[in-house]
């Protein structure tokens, strides 16, 4: 299919993405020349079925891995062709990340988590305290600063993770399957976070995910099948059901993992 494209400010360019696993002799090339336009403020998620290439489609764009071949640009910049110690700047400095299984440092409370990623950094004390406090109000998580992670719950563990994530105000926060180990509740308090936080504060977030109610919050949702783009759904001005239902269309269509309905 066509490239995918976004009317906003490209933040994110991805062009012909392959990433090829294996010696000479058995090699599976797991993503097959994609190309991805994020635009600067979007929510995207990425689905599909079990082995279509999400988790690796992500982890090349938010430099975890390194594509076969291809090129990326994120806000300007050429990850493909940046040395390991700039990338490693690039990706401390202006990306943020969610993982499932939090990540959080037990000897750590939550607010030494949080600011942990500014710990490298020189911003003065008011300015990260100031950061600190409303972000921790956005989240909910403000009486929670001084408990360790064995303290809180999934939801809550999250939810730090997210605070974490966005302390150093990265240009894109990446997502990978944040909900997985939530349930109902706190996936929809946390989702409901995300969501505010692209709408008000305007964060860039892609967001891998197989639950077509994550996706049903996002304002895009590209579809990968085999390793390539399938195709794509933009929520416009739909309700949140009514753009679930279009998600749940199109993995009916697409043979994918069966998923019961919320």
């Amino acid at each position: 299919m066509a490239e995918t494209t976004s009317t906003n400010h490209p933040l994110l360019v991805a062009k012909d993405v392959r990433k090829v696993f294996g010696t000479r002799k058995r090699t599976t090339e797991v993503l097959k020349g994609l190309d991805l336009t994020v635009g600067a403020g979007e929510f995207v998620g990425i689905m599909g079925a079990s082995g279509a290439g999400k988790t690796t489609f992500m982890n090349v764009l938010a430099t975890i891995d390194r594509p076969t071949s291809g090129s990326i640009m994120i806000d300007g910049q050429d990850i493909i062709t940046m040395k390991d110690k700039p990338l490693s700047a690039f990706r401390r400095e202006s990306l943020g990340f969610i993982f499932q299984d939090y990540n959080l440092l037990d000897t750590l409370t939550a607010k030494e988590n949080i600011l942990l990623p500014l710990s490298l950094g020189n911003s003065p004390k008011k300015v990260i305290e100031q950061t600190y406090n409303q972000l921790v109000q956005t989240l909910d998580i403000q009486e929670m600063g001084d408990q360790y992670p064995h303290e809180l719950s999934g939801g809550q563990k999250q939810r730090v993770s997210a605070a974490r994530a966005l302390i150093h105000q990265p240009k894109m926060l990446f997502a990978d399957e944040p909900t997985g180990a939530l349930d109902s509740k706190s996936a929809a308090m946390l989702l409901g976070k995300m969501e505010e936080l692209n709408r008000t504060q305007g964060v860039t977030i892609m967001m891998v995910t197989h639950d077509p109610l994550a996706s049903s919050y996002c304002n895009r949702v590209v579809f990968l099948k085999d390793g390539k783009l399938y195709t794509e759904l933009y929520r416009g001005k739909r309700t949140r059901q009514e753009f679930f239902n279009d998600i749940l269309n199109v993995q009916a269509v697409l043979g994918g993992e069966a998923y019961a309905a919320h």
